[in-house]
């Protein structure tokens, strides 16, 4: 099995390194394509007003000035040679993917580009640290290789992309794989924190509370809460079939005018 790994954290982040020791776990034949710096919140942008450069770090290894998007683009039809991938794998992050975050999150986007161009994508997300700090990736690496080799085993829609998120916990205490539909929070944790630089202009740093809502039963927040590992299945269609159907009764044929 051929495996294309990539990030939104960046080619030296710890977290690649984790997917690449899961990866090993998993095959031989292991390929890297990840962005040169950090794309996190880069969602599925591509790069189109400026060339994207690769550097070769080593023989199935590059990195790239583009996006996750990017990355699995040129991994899959240009860098990985010998055929396509059989399948991709991006992450790990360093912070859950969860809820309405996953349209924002470059590690989903990854996942969604393999889909699109009609390779199985997983994304991989671990929670935020429990003390110590340098077991922070522990639990992906412990059982990513697992979740994983079960999911190909069973299979999954070629629409549908896996969202996978490691709580923070303890490996004894993590005893549950759940899956999980998408939970959406009810409450707003973006934020912007307004500063001043040394020469009096304003600047902002965006980031997020630490704050936890009130999830509903079954859903990714809810799973990782409570310390069971997230399984969720994820498509980009974004219809309201709901709002679909109660629209075409009201609106429709010629259109109207005023």
């Amino acid at each position: 099995m051929r495996i294309l790994l990539t990030n939104d954290d960046g080619i030296n982040a710890e977290g690649l390194a984790a997917l690449e020791r899961i990866a090993a776990q998993l095959s031989d034949d292991v390929w890297v394509c990840a962005p040169e710096y950090e794309q996190s919140g880069a969602s599925r942008a591509l790069t189109l007003a400026e060339p994207i450069r690769v550097r070769k770090i080593a023989e199935r290894k590059f990195a790239t000035t583009g996006t996750p998007t990017d990355c699995v683009m040129l991994g899959v039809n240009e860098l990985v040679v010998g055929g396509k991938p059989d399948l991709v794998l991006s992450g790990v992050n360093r912070g859950a993917n969860l809820a309405e975050d996953v349209t924002m999150s470059g590690t989903v986007a990854g996942a969604i580009e393999a889909m699109a161009l009609g390779v199985p994508g997983i994304a991989l997300s671990q929670m935020g640290a429990y003390d110590p700090l340098d077991s922070f990736f522990e639990p992906a690496e412990a059982f990513a290789p697992g979740v994983i080799k079960r999911l190909l085993e069973v299979g999954w829609p070629k629409e549908v992309i896996l969202n996978l998120n490691f709580p923070a916990k303890p490996l004894a205490e993590i005893t549950e794989v759940e899956v999980t539909r998408q939970g959406f929070r009810d409450i707003q944790v973006r934020m912007a924190e307004k500063r001043t630089d040394l020469r009096g202009r304003d600047y902002y740093w965006i980031g997020f509370r630490q704050e936890k809502s009130k999830p509903a039963e079954g859903t990714d927040l809810r799973a990782l809460y409570e310390g069971r590992i997230s399984v969720t299945p994820l498509h980009i269609d974004l219809s309201h079939m709901a709002s679909v159907h109660d629209l075409k009764q009201v609106i429709g044929g010629p259109p109207p005018r005023l």
